[in-house]
């Protein structure tokens, strides 16, 4: 726990941090008027490939980011198959709280999806490829972050993380609140920051630095995974953004708000799956 914790009861400050982005999300969602079919299918492209031009390239990115990284999982250093079972809890709750966002704002029109490059196999609004999406993004993302703590032994980030922390708090919470009137931008920005908050003063640091690193490596295959996705490689984009509810800014097709709601994602997972494993990240010593 921080020292700052320290100053405050710890009770009511866990109670505050965690219902009052609650409140300022509900009541966001309850004034934001969503303008309704209103998507933006011209977006930058990076190089159109021919070959993704498919009714199941949103299925084929699963195979792509799936299936090597399966079966590198029984490697004989890293061992990534003893974990699922801690990765698999902690996988399904964050799924299970981004499926239910996502599903609203798909109905809410914030964002929706290109049947052009769908299978048509749809569940409460969302194309079978998107629920797929929480399961083999994290399960790819996490196997990246415990192979650099197994090949990397050195914590970077370390005496750096008590300054990233604070710096990501305070710029997440003041771009959520300036951008209110944009309902996925808010939404994101804001749940991040009381998100890291609540990790700053109440979850052990000893792994958040860690996290830092693996994200900026994700967040190369994430740009080329998710440039596919919003329209970088392809004629259309496969997903679709309501341009009036994010920032407006973009890496190459990638809304930055993307970036943001990743990281969140990935940082609700590998939170649980830290606290669930027995030996945590920087006290296990690596098998051979």
């Amino acid at each position: 726990m921080s020292t700052i914790a320290k100053s405050v009861d710890p009770k009511y400050t866990r109670i505050a941090i965690a219902f009052l982005p609650f409140l300022l999300v509900a009541s966001i969602w309850a004034t934001d008027f969503v303008r309704a079919n209103n998507f933006v299918l011209n977006v930058n492209k990076v190089q159109l490939f021919s070959f993704l031009e498919s009714s199941y390239t949103y299925f084929y990115l699963h195979i792509f980011t799936f299936v090597p990284v399966f079966l590198l999982s029984f490697d004989s250093r890293v061992h990534y198959y003893r974990k699922w079972k801690y990765l698999l809890p902690a996988v399904v709750i964050v799924a299970g709280i981004f499926i239910a966002w996502d599903v609203f704002f798909a109905e809410q029109q914030v964002w929706g999806f290109n049947k052009r490059y769908l299978s048509g196999m749809f569940l409460f609004g969302l194309p079978l490829e998107e629920w797929l999406f929480f399961f083999t993004v994290p399960f790819a993302c996490v196997f990246v972050y415990e192979c650099l703590n197994y090949y990397i032994k050195a914590d970077l980030l370390k005496s750096a993380e008590p300054y990233i922390t604070p710096t990501l708090i305070v710029v997440f919470l003041i771009i959520g609140l300036w951008f209110w009137q944009h309902i996925y931008t808010s939404t994101t920005f804001l749940l991040s920051g009381f998100f890291l908050l609540f990790h700053y003063l109440f979850v052990s640091s000893v792994y958040r630095s860690r996290f830092y690193f693996a994200y900026l490596i994700i967040w190369i295959p994430f740009l080329l995974v998710n440039g596919i996705l919003t329209g970088g490689y392809t004629q259309e984009p496969i997903v679709i953004y309501n341009p009036e509810e994010y920032l407006g800014i973009r890496i190459t097709s990638v809304p930055l708000d993307d970036s943001v709601y990743n990281f969140l994602m990935l940082m609700g997972i590998i939170t649980l799956f830290e606290y669930f494993r027995p030996n945590k990240t920087g006290q296990e010593t690596p098998t051979n």
